[in-house]
């Protein structure tokens, strides 16, 4: 049996990044991770390219906003250069989750984006939080809507923590989804909008066996939104929970 690749959300890491990406990366490496998945790093390919270069970490998938921007096509061909091969848009605003047109646009954008990403080599996905959960439109949620309008091309990323935020069941949703889920968030944590209250994996309410085994295949990129403590720690105790259960 293959076992699912491990990766890391750099947000995580956020604050440690801004001040010295290439020595956050060897942290991260030291710690035994083999991926990241970058977040925002259109503008910072050829740091990216040095600090991998450096550490021997590679980058699987990344975020960016792919729906704002106005040359999406560069953050193609930058996450090629970097040999990543998936590329997600990590966010819109909830607003945009309260009508079926705002969430046929949202497909739409995404659509048209995976065009031009097959033109360069690299796929699209979706990321979610809460609120395309929370958001019911006809009787459906909004994320179901979406998934509706989705071009099959266009695969997801699901944030495990978020969807049972949002009173999704995260193990009823990936087996669900099956392969269309192509890597899932893995955070503990209360299961409340308070992020500083998130806890390292296997630590907090949500039941992250079950999780895993409803995504036998998908990449497991941890994160915390924030956290109280060391958050290096929390990110070391996160790898040897999941290492644990691969």
């Amino acid at each position: 049996m293959t076992v699912p690749t491990i990766s890391l959300q750099l947000y995580t890491l956020r604050d440690a990044v801004a001040v010295d990406l290439q020595n956050t990366l060897q942290r991260v490496a030291d710690l035994g991770f083999q991926s990241v998945e970058p977040y925002g790093f259109g503008d910072r390919i050829d740091d990216f390219a040095r600090a991998f270069a450096a550490t021997g970490l590679d980058a699987p998938s990344g975020h960016a906003p792919l729906l704002a921007l106005d040359d999406p096509r560069s953050v193609f061909e930058g996450a090629r250069h970097l040999g990543m091969t998936m590329v997600i848009d990590p966010y819109t605003s909830p607003e945009r989750w309260a009508s079926r047109d705002e969430v046929l646009e949202i497909a739409d954008g995404l659509n048209r984006l995976a065009d031009l990403a097959a033109e360069v080599g690299v796929e699209v996905g979706y990321h979610n939080h809460f609120w395309e959960f929370e958001s019911e439109i006809d009787g459906e949620s909004a994320f179901d809507v979406l998934l509706g309008a989705l071009d099959p091309r266009v695969f997801l990323e699901i944030d495990t923590y978020w969807a049972a935020v949002g009173g999704q069941s995260p193990v009823e949703l990936l087996s669900r989804l099956g392969d269309r889920v192509r890597l899932i968030h893995v955070k503990d944590g209360p299961i409340t909008l308070d992020t500083e209250m998130q806890v390292a994996a296997g630590e907090g309410a949500m039941d992250i066996p079950a999780v895993l085994a409803a995504a036998p295949n998908a990449i497991r990129v941890v994160e915390l939104d924030a956290y109280a403590g060391d958050v290096f720690d929390a990110v070391e105790r996160s790898l040897r929970y999941l290492e644990a259960r691969a």
